[in-house]
């Protein structure tokens, strides 16, 4: 009897042994392949594993419904345009992308703002493609002279002294000599000189000011003078950071306490030096709206660092694959940097009552990657969303 249970022992030890062999082999194979083969990393591997909580499908906070409109600008070059709707109140997030821009925005604009008052206007910071269309033309008036606007938040700082610039100064301050309130987004957030860091929107919908350092110090990048603002509806939180750089999030991330955001509006157009890790670990946005030209030689040649990025797309997949983009340069000339555009997804809209909510593009609803463009010039890496 003895020697049957030690025999048993021995094989039961003999087939433990084996399977631990098979099972080193395999993950040897495995390694080779994932690591040599495929080229990926420690940080894909544990991705795989790690995959980010998502937020509920459906928030517990019923609201009156909420828009976001990320508007196309009718022209090729990048620029952006935001458009916020809740009831009966409509905020404006900056105008490009060049004055022109104006023979386009101010009708898409009146389609929702329909009683000729916006009730907040925002502009991020001095560059061009953010405030050239608040001037406008002579024969297509801007954004401040074909609207009531009741109360204007701009950036603290500026090393602008451009002509664009000088000009949006004086059509500000028309606005701001006919009744309407203006407050820097440093006032807001010390709630100095009448201003306040969150204003009620409507009930449950809250728009709140931010702060990071480059309020007050100096930048040797316009971009990180850019106004950041949170907007909450209920469970939900939808971030806008203008054209924010790498320096300005890990600003933007350590004086604040930043909540899951349902939505985040792509930092400067999907540049690879914007939407950094340290601030989309906090984030963990759901949804990313990128408004620029897709592919556009305006900025670079080096494909891989046109409006989106390779190196934005390749941060923000580990976290959803719920991209969208605005607008897409075609008859691309590399030699001669000349380009025409038309719609990738059109003007971007995202709806939610507070529980429910959509995303639809004025000429399609496509996710980024499954677009032709992208399949054509960019690499999905992600292990997460495939």
């Amino acid at each position: 009897m003895a020697r049957r249970s030690k025999a048993a022992a021995k094989r039961a030890l003999k087939a433990v042994c084996i399977l631990l062999a098979i099972a080193l082999i395999a993950a040897i194979v495995f390694g080779i392949y994932w690591f040599a083969v495929k080229g990926k990393s420690w940080d894909d591997l544990k991705a795989l594993f790690n995959k980010p909580s998502a937020p509920p499908a459906t928030g517990t906070v019923e609201t009156g419904e909420l828009s976001i409109h990320f508007l196309e600008l009718g022209n090729k070059y990048t620029g952006d345009c935001t458009l916020i709707k809740i009831g009966d109140t409509e905020v404006l997030i900056d105008a490009g992308s060049r004055k022109g821009s104006a023979e386009t925005l101010v009708p898409a604009v009146s389609e929702y703002c329909t009683d000729g008052v916006l009730e907040y206007v925002i502009a991020t910071h001095a560059d061009q493609d953010h405030i050239a269309a608040f001037v406008g033309t002579n024969e297509f008036p801007g954004i401040f002279e074909s609207f009531e606007c009741e109360v204007i938040i701009d950036f603290p700082r500026t090393n602008k002294d451009t002509a664009i610039y000088k000009d949006y100064l004086e059509e500000r301050d028309k606005e701001v000599a006919a009744g309407a309130e203006h407050y820097t987004a440093l006032e807001c957030w010390n709630e100095t000189e009448g201003a306040s860091r969150s204003y009620t929107l409507a009930e449950g919908v809250t728009m709140n000011f931010l702060y990071q350092k480059f309020y007050e110090e100096y930048a040797s990048d316009e971009n990180n003078y850019s106004v950041c603002m949170l907007l909450t509806q209920g469970d939900y939180n939808y971030l806008f950071t203008g054209d924010l750089e790498e320096e300005g999030e890990a600003s933007l991330v350590e004086s604040n306490d930043l909540p899951q955001c349902k939505l985040f509006k792509g930092g400067h157009h999907g540049s690879k030096t914007s939407s950094t890790e340290k601030l989309l670990s906090v984030i963990r946005p759901e949804i990313v709206c990128v408004c620029c030209c897709a592919g556009s030689p305006e900025y670079t040649t080096n494909n891989d660092n046109t409006f989106p990025t390779q190196a934005m797309i390749d941060r923000v997949s580990k976290y959803t694959d719920k991209i969208y983009v605005t607008t897409l340069a075609i008859n691309v000339d590399w030699e001669e940097e000349s380009w025409d555009h038309t719609s990738m997804n059109g003007t971007i809209t995202y709806r939610s009552d507070g529980k429910e909510w959509s995303v639809t593009g004025s000429n399609n609803s496509t996710i980024l990657k499954d677009t032709e463009w992208f399949k054509e010039n960019r690499v999905w890496n992600s292990p997460v969303y495939q």
